[in-house]
């Protein structure tokens, strides 16, 4: 049995971005140098050298809340070294920004009562598929699911929601934000790196071997059963 650990963040500079994000979340490293919020459990930034430059689109990306003052929230990111970017979004009520390394995230109109995070978002094209998958991947419960978007929440804990839906953008290389799981014991479950039914890296348990790169001979099997922000 797995858990959900990490957002495993691929980074040129992992002290730097590490900075970035706990500036932006009020978070701070566990005994491990993991990001995580305050009190016990939640999941966690674990941040590693990358590989390779970013290329494209992340298909992970957070969902920052706005709490009381949206503008403010990203008045403060801003100046913290993140930058208004615009990847096609139009006119929606949220706010597209990037992090140092150009990683894409948003600033929702939403209130911040169970803390500065309030999504993990993934591309997907079957959020059916995809939400059954993770539930059984994370023990996490489907708490909604149309057409276009499934919702999962950890049992009995605020936080996060985790939310995957359309549009999915190409894959123009290895993914360097990527789900990272433990096994319920905290070994590694297995180990290594493995793929989703949509063939989105992810990794379980520890990462070794030097930096993460998701390059082909690196992939194991899909492994598992079968417009937002």
């Amino acid at each position: 049995m797995t858990s959900f650990d990490a957002v495993l963040v691929a980074a040129d500079d992992e002290a730097r971005l590490a900075a970035f994000w706990a500036a932006a979340l009020g978070w701070r490293p566990d005994a491990d140098g993991v990001l995580r919020p305050a009190g016990p459990g939640g999941v966690g930034l674990r941040f590693t050298r990358a590989a390779g430059p970013k290329r494209g689109k992340n298909r992970v990306h957070l969902d920052l809340a706005g709490g009381a003052d949206p503008a403010d929230r990203v008045a403060r990111l801003l100046a913290l070294g993140a930058t208004r970017i615009d990847i096609g979004q139009g006119a929606v009520p949220w706010q597209v920004l990037a992090d140092p390394e150009g990683n894409e995230f948003c600033v929702l109109p939403v209130p911040d009562t169970d803390g500065p995070l309030a999504q993990l978002c993934q591309d997907a094209a079957d959020p059916a598929r995809q939400g059954a998958f993770w539930a059984a991947a994370t023990g996490w419960q489907v708490v909604e699911l149309t057409a276009h978007v499934v919702r999962l929440r950890a049992p009995g804990a605020a936080g996060p929601t985790l939310v995957m839906g359309p549009p999915v953008t190409p894959r123009p290389g290895p993914a360097r934000w990527r789900f990272q799981l433990t096994a319920a014991d905290g070994g590694a479950g297995g180990g290594g790196e493995a793929l989703d039914p949509e063939g989105n890296e992810y990794q379980i348990g520890p990462v070794t071997g030097g930096p993460v790169s998701g390059g082909p001979a690196d992939r194991g099997p899909v492994t598992g059963g079968p417009a937002r922000p």
